[in-house]
C-alpha cells in the first residue's frame, strides 16, 4: 500500500473557474481539468516568479513533487490551448493556507495555517465567546481525479 498523499497548501481561490474558447460549441467541446494545487503551482512559478524550492515550501510539499504538479498544469494548459478545449479548475488534494473563522454574533477572522497548527483558536477574538466555526472557502471542488470531461 502506497503512502498516504499530503494535503498540497493553496493560498488563494481563483476567482474564474471555468475558461472556454470562443468559437467552438460548448455541446460537444472536451474540456481539461486542471487541479486547485496545480493552478497554484503555476501562479506561484509563472505568475509571481518564485524559484521552485521557495515554491514548494509554500505550498508544503517537496521540490520535485512540486516540479511534477507543475509540468502536470504545464500540460493541462498546453492541451486545452492549442486543441481547443475548455479549461474548468475545480478538486484536487488541496488545503487553504489560511482558514477563515466566523462565531455565532456574526465575527469573522482568518488564521494562518502555523498558527492553526500550534494553537488553533477557541474563542472569536472580538467577543470571546467559544461558539466559533470554520468557514469553507467558496467555490471549490473536491475530487481526487482530473479527467476530461463533456459539458
Amino acid at each position: 500500500m502506497g503512502r498516504r498523499r499530503m494535503q498540497r497548501k493553496v493560498s488563494i481561490m481563483p476567482q474564474i473557474n471555468h475558461f472556454t474558447p470562443t468559437g467552438i460549441p460548448q455541446a460537444g467541446m472536451d474540456e481539461v481539468n486542471l487541479l486547485v494545487e496545480e493552478a497554484e503551482a503555476i501562479r506561484l512559478k509563472d505568475l509571481e516568479g518564485l524559484e521552485q524550492e521557495e515554491c514548494a515550501s509554500r505550498m508544503r510539499i517537496s521540490r520535485t513533487t512540486f516540479s511534477r504538479i507543475l509540468d502536470a498544469a504545464r500540460r493541462k494548459i498546453a492541451d486545452a490551448l492549442l486543441n481547443g478545449k475548455g479549461l474548468r479548475i475545480e478538486g484536487g488534494n488541496f488545503e487553504m493556507a489560511v482558514r477563515r473563522f466566523r462565531c455565532l454574533s456574526g465575527h469573522e477572522w482568518d488564521v494562518p495555517f502555523e498558527t492553526m497548527v500550534s494553537t488553533p483558536p477557541e474563542s472569536c477574538p472580538s467577543c470571546e465567546t467559544p461558539s466559533i466555526m470554520p468557514i469553507s472557502p467558496k467555490g471549490i471542488g473536491w475530487s481526487g481525479t482530473a479527467k476530461k470531461r463533456r459539458s
